[in-house]
């Protein structure tokens, strides 16, 4: 049996059993996972993060698949972490996505592993960043994220990516709901696909309006001049010229017919653009703190749950006896948990 220090080293060495026996462990919230992903983390920061998000049928494993296929034309080797949704009879992943991608199961460049959502909010599975590091640390130059497609709940994934995709299609009806949601807000590139069918134009304008719209908003005050006409914010009479901020990604909208390759090479562009303009602007270097932040959060509130819980079986019993006397009103919750809150701070 492999030690965890070998299994590290395996990992570090591209050995994919080696990779999938870690993310298992992970997965399954395994102890002798966190002493292995402490080794690799120094190895890690390496490989560019692509998030595809959006709605559920909107073709993001199609997308995916083709994506797979020209990154690995221009010699990429490839990761990819599929969020499944969970299986109400197993508790695991129902691994759809990795069998849409049949064409690179034999390709020794690309690594496809479906995750469980297994419950948790956001679209991404609690084990999602962790399998993006055993993957970073097996040396993929590039990891592309596909969520479950769950809607409003995704939009953790811009926290995970440095470049997010927000896949549409016409047809749907709730492309300017999923707007609402905030999803404007997480998308660096906006993908129309299956841009063959009706309404694709449609979806592209409604998507350029409601981009101007954002910008209409960040825009300062308009008021009149002595001429009646719309000027800026003045100050003592005269029109003062707005001071050059920094420069802003512009996300493009691309249609795309991802079932017959139409337009993904223009995205793959589009996806390069995106990434040297974070390199330019600095906006990568952002872009890992908010994520470095982000997962060390989760990691923490992990921990503390978990501490809370162990503590409350001690000294209250269990969670579902300690739940009983709440419901009856035999227990004052407010109270309990800062209680709890405060033990554990001291």
């Amino acid at each position: 049996m492999a030690t965890k220090a070998s299994l590290s080293q395996r990992v570090l060495q591209g050995d994919v059993r080696a990779a999938s026996r870690l993310m298992r462990n992970i997965d399954d919230g395994e102890p002798e996972a966190t002493e292995a992903l402490r080794e690799l983390f120094p190895k890690t920061g390496r490989a560019y993060i692509i998030g595809i998000t959006g709605s559920p049928g909107a073709g993001k494993s199609t997308l995916t698949d083709r994506l797979i296929a020209h990154l690995r034309k221009a010699g990429k080797t490839v990761g990819v972490i599929a969020v499944d949704p969970t299986s109400p009879f197993t508790g695991g992943a129902i691994l759809g996505d990795r069998i849409r991608m049949q064409d690179h199961a034999t390709d020794p460049g690309v690594f496809i592993r479906s995750l469980a959502t297994r419950g948790h909010l956001g679209g991404l599975s609690r084990a999602t960043g962790d399998c993006i590091r055993v993957m970073d640390a097996m040396g993929r130059d590039v990891i592309i994220v596909e969520t479950v497609g769950v809607g409003q709940d995704e939009i953790d994934i811009a926290q995970m990516a440095h470049t997010t995709l927000v896949v549409t299609v016409p047809g749907m009806g709730d492309d300017i709901q999923a707007i609402k949601a905030g999803i404007l807000e997480v998308a660096d590139i906006f993908v129309v696909n299956k841009a063959d069918l009706d309404g694709a134009d449609r979806v592209v304008r409604e998507l350029r309006m409601m981009l101007e719209l954002r910008h209409a908003v960040k825009a300062p005050p308009m008021d009149h001049d002595a001429h009646h006409r719309m000027v800026r914010a003045k100050a003592e009479g005269k029109h003062v010229e707005e001071p050059a901020g920094p420069r802003e990604w512009e996300p493009p909208i691309l249609k795309v017919v991802a079932a017959r390759d139409q337009g993904v090479a223009d995205l793959v562009k589009n996806i390069d653009e995106h990434r040297a303009f974070l390199e330019e602007t600095g906006e990568r270097k952002t872009k890992e703190r908010t994520r470095a932040a982000a997962q060390f959060v989760a990691l923490l509130r992990e921990r503390l749950l978990k501490s809370a819980l162990s503590r409350l079986e001690r000294e209250r019993g269990q969670l579902d006896e300690v739940a009983g006397r709440i419901a009856e009103r035999q227990a004052d919750p407010y109270a309990l948990a800062e209680e709890l809150a405060s033990q554990l701070a001291e």
